[in-house]
């Protein structure tokens, strides 16, 4: 599998499981796992739940990697997708990115955004499946669940959304570079996320 998987299990500058205190979490998460099935299941609630969404506390800290959204405690989607990321290649577990194209509000008129959520390889089932730790709300209700997809959001093709579906073993370094250039998460997602953050 190493060899097949090998960039889905890099620590890197994002996905830094090398940091001692994200190696700390995932051991944790670990210890109280008994299957992958289960470890995944753990690692996704704990982001998805522990961590918080920046723009959902109104918190205007900008966290990028991995250590520094476990260290902080808050982030937005695209640096919570970097933690789960970390958590999870920390205990052999390959997991990549994917991204969807989003209004940023309910409709069209408040731009697009790119949304970002994790893709998890189950070797115990032998398939990918993707989950979304983004945090929930009263509106948005993700689950983890390895058959029907549970995402933060459903796609509207009538509003101009749509999802890649794709898979990468890295995040965007272009999402990235906006997260490194912000210091208020608050001001960014207001201002330079509608209709500025194409993938391409």
């Amino acid at each position: 599998m190493k060899n097949e998987f090998q960039n889905y299990l890099e620590s890197s500058k994002y996905v830094d499981y090398e940091n001692a205190l994200v190696r700390k979490q995932a051991d944790l998460l670990k210890s109280h796992s008994e299957t992958e099935e289960g470890l995944v299941r753990d690692t996704y609630y704990f982001v998805r739940d522990k961590i918080s969404h920046s723009w959902d506390v109104q918190d205007r800290r900008v966290t990028v990697s991995a250590s520094d959204v476990l260290k902080e405690g808050v982030g937005i989607c695209w640096a919570k997708a970097n933690l789960l990321a970390a958590l999870l290649r920390a205990n052999g577990v390959p997991a990549g990115f994917s991204y969807q194209r989003l209004t940023l509000l309910d409709t069209p008129d408040a731009g697009y955004c790119i949304h970002a959520l994790n893709t998890v390889y189950l070797s115990s089932l032998h398939k990918w499946i993707r989950l979304d730790a983004r945090g929930n709300t009263e509106k948005i209700q993700a689950a983890y669940s390895t058959e029907e997809e549970k995402l933060a959001f459903q796609i509207r093709p009538q509003y101009g959304e749509y999802d890649y579906r794709d898979n990468h073993a890295y995040p965007s370094e272009k999402l990235m570079k906006v997260l490194e250039q912000n210091s208020d998460a608050i001001y960014m997602y207001q201002n330079l996320l509608p209709d500025t953050l194409e993938l391409a």
